[in-house]
Parts: C-alpha cells; sequence; structure tokens
C-alpha cells in the first residue's frame, strides 16, 4: 500500500468541499427558483447573462461565450435557447454584419420575469450561504464566496 501525499490530500478535500458547496447552493437556488417563477437554476444564468449584452464593441456574446458563461455545452446552450425561445423568453436574429452570425436576445417578457426573479435568486443565495456557512468544512469557502465581488463573465 503506497501512501498518499499530505498535498495532495488536502487538495482532493478542497476540492469535495467546492463541490459540496456547489451543489449545496445549486439545489437551493434551483427550488426556490422553480416554486416562484418556473426558472430552472441554468435558464436564470441564461437569461442573466443574455441581458448584460449590448450594442457597444463586443457587446454580444457568441453561442461558444454564452455557453462558457452558463458552464455548458455550446449543444446544450442552443438546446437551452430554444427551450426559452419557445416560451417568448428570448429571440434570435441575425448579426447584421455578418449574416451567417445569430444573436440571442432577451425578449420584454423575459427582462419582466428575469427582474421579478433577481430578489428571489439572491435571497436563495443568501440562505444558502447561511445554511452551508454552518458546515465547518465549508465555511471558509463561504466566506471566499462572501468577499469576491468580480462577476466571472469571460469575453472569449
Amino acid at each position: 500500500m503506497t501512501a498518499t501525499a499530505p498535498a495532495l490530500t488536502a487538495l482532493a478535500q478542497g476540492w469535495c468541499a467546492l463541490s459540496l458547496l456547489h451543489g449545496r447552493i445549486e439545489s437551493h437556488l434551483e427550488r426556490a427558483l422553480q416554486a416562484e417563477h418556473g426558472l430552472s437554476v441554468r435558464e436564470y444564468s441564461l437569461l442573466d447573462v443574455l441581458s448584460r449584452q449590448h450594442d457597444g464593441v463586443g457587446g454580444h456574446l457568441q453561442m461558444k461565450q454564452v455557453a462558457d458563461a452558463v458552464v455548458l455545452s455550446q449543444s446544450a446552450t442552443t438546446r437551452l435557447v430554444t427551450r426559452l425561445e419557445d416560451r417568448g423568453l428570448l429571440e434570435r436574429y441575425l448579426c447584421p454584419t455578418d449574416r451567417r452570425g445569430i444573436y440571442t436576445n432577451v425578449t420584454e417578457a423575459g427582462l419582466a420575469l428575469l427582474t421579478r426573479a433577481r430578489p428571489t435568486n439572491e435571497a436563495a443565495l443568501c440562505e444558502a450561504l447561511t445554511e452551508a456557512a454552518r458546515d465547518p468544512r465549508l465555511e471558509p469557502l463561504v466566506r471566499t464566496v462572501e468577499t469576491t465581488s468580480t462577476p466571472v463573465v469571460t469575453a472569449g
């Protein structure tokens, strides 16, 4: 039997704690968003990311950038866009400068739903973090999340 290096054990434990925290938060958000607004966490995230687009340089995200921002594959992101488009929450249109490119925008109905869902998401996130902070394995990660204020959105 070989001994495991302590650094690897600590790294593995850290990864397990991060994974546990993520799962708890996502489950809490999912329940709250579904119950109050009929949205999944992924749907909410997609609406949120797309609502932040603008008409300036680099303001519209390509599907790969959107997929990266919502942590899904491009095909899963396309299916998600289609579902939200079918619900009237998103619309697609051709890029005016490159007819091969397709942009996706949030409709007025999508923006209204997102506006109603944001306080629910924020409250559920706070509740999930408060609950997770009671677990000594997760408390340091919760503090890190609470003190990090830089949004994570890639622009490719």
